[in-house]
This record gives structure tokens, C-alpha cells and sequence, in this order.
């Protein structure tokens, strides 16, 4: 079955970012010309997505408004003889269709996914968290579709990260089935070092079959005293089987401030308009 359906789970309240995220969520934070959360929609429309469900919370009106019509701003561009811009505008409101529905309490991220139920209904779908910027040749969810597509069960992003960071991620133990693909085994959200089964974490990419709701709704809170989607897809891995898929391309973590900067360099270097001029800036400042 296709999968034609994409959650994206922004209710989070963004507090690493304070005071910028006190009046505009964290997913709306620009990087260079774009928020960050427009950068995740693109890559689930390059990757066949056709509609997308916001899992939303309190004050995150703003992303609505971003994906939404601007009759105001289309008209000012129009009559300004901005075509480009107004071009671009259109583009955004016009990309997929979107829905919307709140999170009312901040019960974790399983729970924002349990949300999603009614919108997903009986079939496979995609997860996507905004914090996690992939740059690659393709798209990193459009990988995760072919696992999806060849063996017909539950697909993770996977990245190997050094062990000294590991306890910030939820990390996988599998078995390797093909060049990129495993098995998995057994997962851990955030383990000590000397817990973690292996270097490979999840990232916030997921293709879940719809047997995942049953499981959260049943599912007890585990650390934070939050229902924890890594706990949910072990529980899944003993019924039917999970894989990994070791993703192609550089992830950005967006929701770390250093990893935000880092991306802002990265891309802002990729642009061809300006990135000469940038990069002899930066070569100037770091002496």
C-alpha cells in the first residue's frame, strides 16, 4: 500500500530556544530565507506525500498561517510587480493538502502521534519531526519508502553518531539485512554509554504501520513520565518486523543551537547568489 500520509508533530513548547520561541514556535525559526518546518514539508511532498496532519498545541497559529493563503500579500506583490516573490508565496499554500489538530495535553510524543489516529485511519504513514534538517541528493523519507516498499513493515531513520552523544537519542540494536537496511532488535530511548547496544540512533523519521496506534493506546508512560514512540515500536518489533534504514546525506539537528548555527553555515554556503561573499566573510573572521 501507498503511503500518502504524513504526521508532523510540532506541539512541543521549543523551551532550548527561549526568548525567540516565546511568541512564534520553534519550527517557524528561519533558516536563511524558509522556517525550518517548510524545509520537512518539501522533502514528504518530494517523497510522494499528499496530505499532511499537524499534531498541534497552544500559540502555534503561526505555522497555519505560513502554509495557508495570503490574499493580503499575493495582492501587495501583485500590483508591486513582484512575480518571483509572489510566485514563491503561492507555492507554499499550494504544495499539499494540510490538516490540523491539537495535542491538548503534553503527554509525549507517542501520544501526539496517538492523535493522529482518526486522520490516518487503517493504513501505513510517515512521521516527521521539524528539529531534523536532512540535506542529501535524496530525500531521506523517500528512502525510508523503499524499505517501506520492499518489505511491507515499519521503517526507522537510522544515523551512527559517537558514543559520547548517544544518550540523547533513542538507539537501536539490529541485525544487517542488505547495504543499508537491519533488522531491528531491541531499542533503548537515550541510554547511558555503557547501555546503548550499538552507535546507531533514530532520527526523526519514521514510516509506521497502523498497528502503532493500538500499542499507544495502551501504551504506560516510560522516561519523563511521557508514552514514548521508541517503547511503543519495540513493543511492535515483537509482533511484526521493524527495520532500519542508514539514511544518505548529512542531518542538521535544528533543535540544538549550536546544530541550528551549523545549518544556517551549511546552507547558507550552498547558495549560489551569495555563498562566494559568505564564505570570504567567514575566512576573514576566523582570521
Amino acid at each position: 500500500m501507498k503511503v500518502k500520509k504524513a504526521v508532523f508533530p510540532v506541539a512541543g513548547l521549543g523551551t532550548r530556544f527561549l526568548p525567540a520561541t516565546k511568541s512564534s514556535p520553534k519550527e517557524m525559526l528561519p533558516l536563511i530565507d524558509k522556517p525550518l518546518v517548510q524545509y520537512v514539508v518539501e522533502e514528504a511532498v518530494a517523497s510522494g506525500i499528499e496530505q499532511i496532519l499537524f499534531v498541534t498545541g497552544r500559540g502555534k497559529h503561526n505555522i497555519e498561517d505560513h502554509f495557508d493563503i495570503s490574499v493580503e500579500l499575493e495582492a501587495h506583490l501583485y500590483d508591486k510587480g513582484k512575480d518571483r516573490e509572489l510566485s514563491r508565496v503561492r507555492e507554499i499554500a499550494e504544495m499539499v493538502n494540510i490538516f490540523y489538530v491539537r495535542q491538548r495535553q503534553a503527554m509525549g510524543l507517542g501520544h501526539a502521534i496517538l492523535c493522529a489516529r482518526d486522520f490516518v485511519g487503517d493504513e501505513p504513514f510517515a512521521v516527521l519531526l521539524g528539529d531534523d534538517i536532512v540535506d542529501g541528493e535524496r530525500p531521506c523519507l523517500g528512502q525510508l519508502l523503499d524499505v517501506f516498499n520492499l518489505q511491507g513493515r515499519s521503517v526507522l531513520a537510522l544515523e551512527k553518531v559517537p558514543m559520547e552523544n548517544i544518550s540523547s537519542y533513542g538507539c537501536v540494536a539490529a541485525d544487517k539485512v542488505g547495504e543499508r537496511t537491519f533488522r531491528i532488535t531491541d531499542m533503548v530511548e537515550k541510554p547511558a554509554r555503557e547501555e546503548a547496544p550499538s552507535d546507531m540512533a533514530i532520527i526523526g523519521r519514521y514510516v509506521l504501520t497502523p498497528r502503532i496506534f493500538d500499542i499507544l493506546q495502551n501504551q504506560l508512560p516510560g522516561k519523563g513520565g511521557e508514552i514514548q514512540l521508541t517503547d511503543a515500536i519495540l513493543t511492535l518489533s515483537k509482533e511484526e518486523a521493524v527495520y532500519g534504514c542508514l539514511f544518505e546525506g548529512f542531518r542538521h539537528d535544528c533543535g540544538d543551537k549550536l546544530g541550528f548555527l551549523k545549518a544556517t553555515v551549511d546552507m547558507a554556503l550552498k547558495r549560489k547568489e551569495f555563498s562566494a561573499e559568505f564564505e570570504a566573510f567567514l575566512r576573514q573572521r576566523l582570521g
